[in-house]
């Protein structure tokens, strides 16, 4: 989602600037990969490095091992890494190590929590990138605070939200996945309003108290309104080790695989609310105006809770139960459109990557 519009971006630009894609292989479910590609319209990757899956050591390792050699031959004038994964950081001190400058899109946002690996990788990417393009203002100053110079910081907006608004006419109607999925007789419940949950996070996720808790709020929650669960591949591992099916098998209860973005945007779009712990579904409920209640104890991403949608409870089911009844009863936080949310952050990206490149190049010449 967030490589596609600056993809799409320096395709469109005048400027002359080659950008070779590499996919690093981190997220390795076959399905959730083609179906996002398809979708989203990204180009083939120039170079796919299979990493698959393993510990965060393990994959964080072979990727840099995988990538040397890629830097070797092609030899870029710059390296460009998105978020906050271990393919961030991986890429990101491999290309340091060689001297090559690095481009962080995303950068800035924190959480506060180390205990979070993304929250690791986000705050070493930022100490070694040489361009750092922000989604929000505030992320300038966690930034300066750190001792990185405004001068490499940049305000663009957020990538994620261009893909949103490009793709929002395409969206999948729901209507026809929930009525393949349940029987005419519950269809009518769904119809006339869902809540949409997503959780793939370890720390929600790998521990099992914290897991059954969660299942059984959700089990809770849905008396009062149907759930929609597209049930990430971790979580459905998880769910399946722990002996854990019976705490979610309910009609009210609509169990999926794995959705394609037209598919997951389009159910998002007609929910009521969506319980989530995924950073992106916080933004893309803000941009679409639909409440948020984020499984989380904190969130790396407050301008969706302070101008957003969004409320932040953690897995506490008595703080989620009343935010749940508050936005059933009231239609939940109104909230905005955050600054520069306009579907035009990869272009801005572009054409600052694009008169950084060509002060590189009268110094070198």
């Amino acid at each position: 989602m967030k490589i596609a519009p600056i993809m799409r971006a320096f395709k469109q630009s005048p400027h002359n600037i080659e950008a070779v894609l590499l996919h690093t292989g981190q997220h390795y479910d076959a399905a959730m990969k083609t179906a996002f590609f398809d979708q989203l319209h990204i180009p083939e990757p120039d170079i796919d490095l299979g990493v698959g899956s393993g510990t965060h050591t393990v994959q964080t390792a072979e990727i840099m091992l995988r990538f040397e050699p890629v830097l070797d031959e092609i030899k870029p004038t710059a390296v460009l890494v998105l978020g906050d994964v271990n393919s961030t950081i991986a890429c990101a001190l491999v290309a340091v190590k060689k001297e090559i400058p690095v481009i962080h899109v995303e950068a800035g946002l924190r959480s506060y929590d180390r205990l979070m690996p993304e929250e690791v990788n986000r705050v070493l990417t930022d100490q070694i990138s040489d361009l750092l393009f922000t989604t929000e203002r505030s992320a300038e100053a966690n930034l300066t605070r750190e001792g990185i110079s405004v001068s490499r910081i940049h305000f663009v907006g957020n990538v994620m939200i261009d893909t949103l608004l490009y793709n929002l006419d395409s969206a999948v109607d729901p209507v026809a996945m929930i009525t393949r999925s349940v029987s005419a007789s519950e269809l009518k419940g769904y119809l006339d309003g869902y809540g949409l949950v997503t959780m793939h996070r370890p720390s929600n996720v790998d521990n099992p108290t914290n897991l059954k808790s969660l299942l059984q709020t959700l089990h809770k929650v849905s008396e009062q309104i149907p759930l929609i669960f597209p049930v990430h591949p971790r979580t459905a591992q998880r769910i399946n080790e722990f002996g854990y099916e019976s705490l979610i098998e309910s009609p009210r209860i609509l169990r999926m695989p794995p959705q394609g973005y037209l598919e997951l945007l389009g159910l998002m779009k007609q929910a009521k609310l969506v319980l989530t712990d995924s950073g992106g579904i916080q933004e893309e409920t803000t941009a679409l105006g639909v409440p948020c209640v984020t499984l989380r104890e904190n969130t790396e991403r407050p301008i969706t809770a302070d101008e957003g949608t969004n409320t932040v409870v953690g897995i506490d089911p008595e703080k989620i139960h009343p935010c749940v009844d508050a936005i059933l009863a009231t239609g939940g936080k109104a909230g905005r459109v955050p600054e520069y949310w306009d579907g035009k952050a990869a272009e801005r990206i572009v054409e600052l990557i694009c008169t950084w490149a060509a002060g590189i190049k009268r110094e070198a010449s």
